[in-house]
This record gives structure tokens, C-alpha cells and sequence, in this order.
């Protein structure tokens, strides 16, 4: 496949990649702001949830990043593959109360998000997007130091 091919062709699956991206990550980013704008909050109530200080100010650093790498479209595979989990974690671990049908939804809605994470995973951020802009510098490129970069993309890494 030629990676500069096409290059300034934009099609409407594109928009739409880029739509599913923003409307994804859109969640995750403003769960970690209004997490980290009540910091405090956060804290006590994942308290007692069993949840230590240390793993909260990790989760906002997971959501915030992995949400502004799949916006952008910036090492999305990797940010979609640890939200992907995240989410499959967080309904294997807090929403299997299957007696109440509010954790039952929220169970489900962590599974769809993380099949569409998954989904992004195996897609990766089509052409609109930092990665790509990436792609086609790192192929158009003879500099030799960038070799495992050419690699990573023609591997579909990055």
C-alpha cells in the first residue's frame, strides 16, 4: 500500500472515524476533569469504594490521556487499547450488583464503550489525525533514524 496515496482525499468514512473518535473520548475527558476538579470529592467517595488515593490520581491521568490521544488521534491504538480495558475492569469490578437494573445499564455501557475502544483498536484513527499526519512525514522520510518508525507503521503499530 502506497501511504501517500490519496493523501489529500477525504472521504466521509473519514469524518465519520473522526466523529466515533471525538464523541469516545469525549466521556473519558470530562469524567477526568470533573474527577480532577473535585479531587477531594473523588478521593473520599472512591474510598469507599475500596479505592486508594494513588489509583485515583491514576485513573485521571488514564482518562485525560488515553481521552486526548484518541481526540487527537495520537497513538490511538494504544490509548484505545487501555481504555478499552479500563472499562472492562471498571464493569467487572463495580457493576455486577445484577439485582439493580441502574448497574446492570452501567455494565452494559462499559462493555459497548469498551467494544468500541476494542473496535478503534483494530481500525486505528484513519486520516484524520495526528497518527496519520505522522504516517505519511515518517514514510515520506529517508532518514535513517527513523527506520523503527517505518517499521511501527508498516506493521500498523502506529
Amino acid at each position: 500500500m502506497d501511504h501517500l496515496e490519496n493523501a489529500n482525499v477525504i472521504h466521509p468514512m473519514d469524518m465519520t472515524l473522526l466523529a466515533g473518535r471525538l464523541l469516545m473520548a469525549w466521556i473519558f475527558l470530562h469524567e477526568g476533569m470533573t474527577l480532577a476538579l473535585n479531587f477531594d470529592a473523588a478521593v473520599i467517595a472512591m474510598a469507599k469504594l475500596g479505592v486508594f488515593e494513588l489509583l485515583v490520581v491514576a485513573v485521571i491521568a488514564l482518562q485525560l490521556g488515553a481521552g486526548l490521544s484518541i481526540a487527537l488521534g495520537l497513538l490511538t491504538r494504544l490509548g484505545a487499547l487501555s481504555l478499552g480495558l479500563f472499562c472492562l475492569s471498571t464493569a467487572l469490578m463495580f457493576h455486577t450488583d445484577f439485582a439493580n437494573h441502574n448497574e446492570i445499564l452501567h455494565f452494559e455501557k462499559d462493555l459497548a464503550i469498551a467494544g468500541g475502544m476494542f473496535v478503534l483498536v483494530t481500525t486505528g484513527a484513519g486520516t484524520l489525525s495526528a497518527d496519520r499526519f505522522l504516517e505519511r512525514r515518517i514514510m515520506a522520510s529517508d532518514d535513517k533514524s527513523r527506520k523503527p518508525l517505518r517499521r511501527a507503521v508498516e506493521r500498523g503499530i502506529l
